[in-house]
């Protein structure tokens, strides 16, 4: 147990090394994410921010999770591929320890970039389309706390799932293509619990619905984590 976190860990320190020296991913994933966020925001809105929450929560809240859903998509790609791209892929599944720990390992690095993105999204989200001034504007402070807490556990579900993924589509030619079409249905659940989640926030602030959703996403998160661990050895075997 001890030597797989040992591995984990390692495996998760050396991706984020190699993130912080070259940023690629980082600013791929966050740009990635402004665009979609910026697109959907004229789409859906044409430019009129509206002070109702019960318009602006809903667009605010799928726009957010549509483009965090996207840019987790963009940055699981990069998981593998800087093994695979360097023709060390095999070397690091040769590797002595369980292939799960690998994973672990994998998802903490995605994991950071992944949350620093959302960061910065979920606010944007919320000004872009009014939400933030709509909530201010019936009396109420925005709900930081819940907001934080959903975000934590859409991002985990996001990433836990596009990893798994892009470790079983890294050796093939179409990996971009394929990987959203491959996670996406998979997601349909995380982003749903998340965007309800957000919306009820934004409309209400806490309640007891809000509370299913995120029990919902929880076990989703950990369903997941706990699945594509105990899988990915014989999804990169095959």
């Amino acid at each position: 147990m001890k030597g797989a976190l040992r591995q984990a860990l390692t495996v998760a320190a050396k991706d984020l090394r190699v993130a912080g020296r070259t940023r690629d991913t980082l600013l791929a994933t966050a740009f990635f994410a402004g665009i979609v966020l910026l697109v959907l925001g004229f789409a859906l809105s044409g430019g009129v921010v509206s002070r109702d929450a019960r318009l602006s929560a809903p667009l605010a809240a799928g726009a957010i999770w549509t483009a965090l859903a996207l840019a987790a998509a963009v940055g699981a790609q990069r998981a593998f591929a800087q093994e695979q791209e360097a023709g060390a892929l095999d070397q690091l599944l040769a590797y002595p320890g369980p292939h799960g720990a690998l994973y672990l390992g994998k998802l903490l690095g995605v994991l950071p970039p992944l949350l620093l993105v959302a960061a910065v999204t979920v606010p944007t989200g919320l000004v872009l389309f009014g939400a933030s001034e709509a909530v201010t504007a019936a009396g109420r402070a925005l709900p930081w706390a819940a907001l934080a807490l959903t975000t934590a556990l859409g991002v985990l579900g996001f990433a836990a799932t596009t990893t798994f993924y892009g470790s079983i589509t890294v050796n093939l030619r179409a990996r971009e293509a394929l990987l959203p079409a491959l996670a996406f249905p998979i997601l349909v659940p995380a982003v749903l619990a998340t965007v309800q989640a957000t919306r009820l926030l934004l409309e209400g602030g806490w309640s007891p619905e809000v509370g299913t959703w995120l029990t919902f996403l929880t076990a989703f998160d950990l369903g997941t984590v706990i699945l594509a661990t105990l899988l990915f050895p014989a999804a990169v075997e095959g």
